[in-house]
């Protein structure tokens, strides 16, 4: 009876110890994505530079791409690196280049006898870049403003060299949609929030600036160059510091992205950003792992005492708190970064998520994709 008793108390403090890790990280580092008030914008007379990265990718940049060739700022130049298309990209970017003198096509053809990762195709648009501010996205992304670039822009003061911003997702219909745009936000919610409090650990290509001095003097992607994936948060998280780094996600300065239409297709997504994770610095993935692993044990060990009915009316009470912080909070964020009809899903989300992600980083363990593949 003694051991029974016992082990009923370990499982209870586990549950207590766990909920309150996930309140510390709803409340310290999520919710100031809520609250954070951007410094006002000045106008920057900077010089910036956008690089996209695009494979086969025709359709996207025929109805993208204008979108930010037309962005309202003074000087700025749009550098797409067509690598390896084997699609109609090529006629889709001579037509854009007679009518926008601010792009400029870097074009890399296909070598059987070398194989590169989106690294390779990253690293020549940094070169062909002639302006200090380098401004990432993707082929099928498209700002939610004309002042895009400027609101990015306008973060680069005195000392700072890393700007993250917010890349979404398109709304759609069906529950495949939803559960995107909620890893999506919630991603968010964490790397944004971290960079508010000072621990930056990652941002997304999708929408990213940095210096292009920053690139050249840490010797560019370094030891990381041959990770399939990483071209955006295993670069931040080897440079970017509190004191160097500022998020920006105004929603004008949002990007919105076509998501994945099958599931399949977003695994296979999902599987190659994950092959980052174990490069990440050790502090790093110490936070970024104690909230799922956590959260696993709060539902885990609540599922348990209640079978038992043991001290069930404090585990009801501190399983409300939490879920009530969680609805709470996700809705603020919710509304800040515009992200709709997400709100009766994250309690479902927020049970299944961890186990999602961790049966992939573990089939990532077991086969790991290929890698020179980025398409």
């Amino acid at each position: 009876m003694f051991r029974e008793d016992l082990i009923f108390l370990i499982l209870f403090v586990s549950f207590v110890l766990a909920a309150a890790i996930q309140l510390y990280y709803y409340l310290w580092f999520y919710l100031p994505v809520w609250w954070y008030k951007h410094p006002e914008s000045k106008e920057s007379a900077k010089g910036v530079s956008v690089i996209i990265c695009a494979r086969n990718e025709s359709g996207n940049l025929r109805e993208f791409l204008p979108s930010i060739l037309e962005q309202d700022y003074p000087d700025f130049e749009v550098i797409v690196v067509n690598d390896c298309s084997e699609d109609d990209s090529y006629n889709v970017l001579g037509e854009y280049l007679k009518k926008y003198p601010n792009l400029k096509v870097s074009n890399v053809n296909k070598d059987p006898k070398f194989a590169h990762n989106k690294k390779f195709a990253q690293f020549i648009g940094i070169k062909a870049a002639v302006n200090e501010i380098l401004l990432f996205t993707d082929a099928d992304c498209k700002p939610e403003s004309d002042k895009w670039i400027a609101l990015m822009a306008s973060r680069f003061g005195e000392g700072t060299g890393f700007v993250l911003g917010y890349g979404g997702y398109v709304k759609g219909r069906g529950i495949l949609n939803k559960w995107i745009r909620y890893d999506s936000m919630t991603i968010a919610m964490q790397y944004l929030g971290m960079a508010i409090r000072g621990r930056p650990y990652m941002g997304v290509g999708r929408n990213l600036a940095y210096l292009r001095r920053i690139f050249f003097e840490n010797r560019g992607y370094g030891s990381h160059n041959h990770v399939i994936s990483g071209d955006d948060d295993l670069f931040i998280n080897s440079h970017a510091r509190g004191d160097n780094t500022c998020p920006e996600f105004r929603p004008a300065s949002h990007t919105r992205s076509v998501p994945s239409s099958a599931f399949r297709d977003w695994i296979k997504q999902k599987k190659r950003h994950l092959t980052t994770a174990p490069y990440y610095r050790k502090n790093a993935k110490f936070l970024i792992l104690a909230e799922p692993v956590t959260r696993v044990i709060f539902y885990a060990t609540f599922a348990i005492l209640m079978s038992y009915i043991y001290l069930w009316p404090w585990l009801l009470a501190i399983f409300i708190i939490r879920l009530t912080c969680l609805i709470t909070v996700s809705a603020l964020v919710q509304k800040r970064l515009n992200e709709p009809g997400l709100a009766g899903f994250i309690p479902i989300f927020d049970i299944f998520s961890p186990f999602v992600i961790g049966s992939l980083i573990i089939g990532n363990m077991v086969k790991k994709p290929g890698r020179n593949q980025w398409k």
